[in-house]
């Protein structure tokens, strides 16, 4: 990528090189506008800490952007197939992305500039645009031993789960997924689902697998339930029953993930009591002028109000919209 020297002044900053901030980058490029993205990871870090063997819900010409065709051997892609989709992309644009780059603080010094301090630099732009995803910051249950080793709220291969007791914390896609790959590595699966039954955005085709492994026993599962306490040996989950103790060897708490709601607004942008962040849905523009915000940040705690497919306009909106000043 395109090297540039610290106190660099851009018409445009991005924060987040994911899938939304790199097509708001291709849409600034081809504007003629300068800009910079920063990351604080690898490239389109959200989806490198997928799920090894993820499958997309999305087509994979959902997932296109920057109007680069995304070929897949299959009509969803899986998660490796899009790493390499968007590698490719980033390198057709020779878009200008400083990786392993924390942002730290964005203050606005005029009514024209912000200064951008990151863990290596400090840029000036005169437009800021975050595109920081949801991924960053699980959602905690907040029981005694949730903070133990044997607890995960990230999951990435079931091989590491082998003929171990596994509970799966969760009801969507993320939870099921994890729920049937370690069962079929060995694993003696459980699942505590705090609703009566299986999410709604369960993955279409994964739903009667799901459903047929619960009737016939394969994998055990508590609905109207919730884990009350983790131990080194156990698990206590609270039935509509009774409360009830199991052995277990790992817990793996596929609870849903939410924007890091602390860096937004230390970054300027404004939450309501829902933790829904401020802004124009026409512009994208927050209350604070030049400072914008795109993709599935924009839901706030609504994390399946905006997918890939549905958010990549958001790169055409800003961009128009800065050009028009």
């Amino acid at each position: 990528m395109a090297k540039n020297p610290q106190n660099a002044s851009y018409d445009v900053l991005i924060i987040g090189a994911g899938p939304i901030g790199l097509a708001c980058a291709i849409e600034a490029k081809q504007a003629g506008l300068s800009y910079v993205i920063v990351e604080k990871g690898p490239l389109v870090n959200s989806l490198y800490n997928y799920p090894v063997f993820m499958t997309f819900f999305s087509t994979s010409q959902k997932l296109e952007i920057g109007g680069v065709p995304f070929v897949s051997i299959s009509n969803k892609p899986n998660r490796n197939e899009a790493l390499e989709y968007y590698r490719r992309v980033a390198e057709k644009f020779e878009l200008n992305i400083k990786l392993f780059e924390e942002v730290s603080s964005v203050n606005k010094v005029d009514d024209l500039d912000f200064v951008v301090a990151t863990s290596k630099a400090t840029y000036h732009a005169k437009k800021v645009i975050i595109a920081t995803g949801f991924y960053d910051v699980p959602v905690m249950m907040n029981v005694p031993g949730e903070d133990l080793p044997k607890v995960k709220h990230y999951y990435q291969d079931p091989h590491l789960y082998a003929f171990s007791k596994v509970l799966v914390i969760g009801a969507n896609n993320s939870a099921i997924d994890v729920a049937l790959e370690t069962y079929r590595k060995g694993a003696d699966v459980t699942l505590v689902i705090r609703g009566s039954e299986i999410g709604s955005y369960v993955k279409y085709w994964v739903r009667p697998d799901i459903e047929n492994r619960i009737k016939e026993g394969e994998i055990k599962a508590y609905f109207n339930s919730e884990v009350t306490a983790i131990s080194e040996t156990e698990v206590t989950i609270k039935t509509p029953e009774t409360e009830i103790s199991l052995a277990n060897d790992f817990v793996l708490a596929m609870t849903g993930y939410q924007p890091n709601f602390a860096l937004l607004k230390k970054l300027g942008v404004v939450l309501d009591e829902q933790n829904m962040p401020a802004h124009n849905p026409e512009t994208m523009e927050t209350t604070t002028k030049g400072l914008y915000l795109a993709g599935v940040v924009c839901g706030g705690m609504d994390t399946h109000k905006w997918y890939i497919e549905n958010s990549r306009i958001h790169a055409e909106q800003i961009v128009k919209h800065i050009k028009a000043q």
